[in-house]
């Protein structure tokens, strides 16, 4: 249940907002990363097993 903040509820609301946006920026950034580094890491276990 959302609190009543009077004259500061737009606010307060795009202080989520701008959080939630920031998180879920850091945690696909993160995913891709990692699965960016995953395919190399098998890359260079193929190449080694040659």
């Amino acid at each position: 249940m959302m609190p009543d903040l009077g004259r500061y509820a737009l606010e307060v609301a795009l202080a989520y907002g701008v959080s939630l946006a920031l998180l879920g920026a850091l945690i696909a950034g993160t995913l891709w990363r990692g699965a960016r580094v995953r395919r190399a890491l098998a890359e260079v276990e193929k190449r080694q097993e040659r």
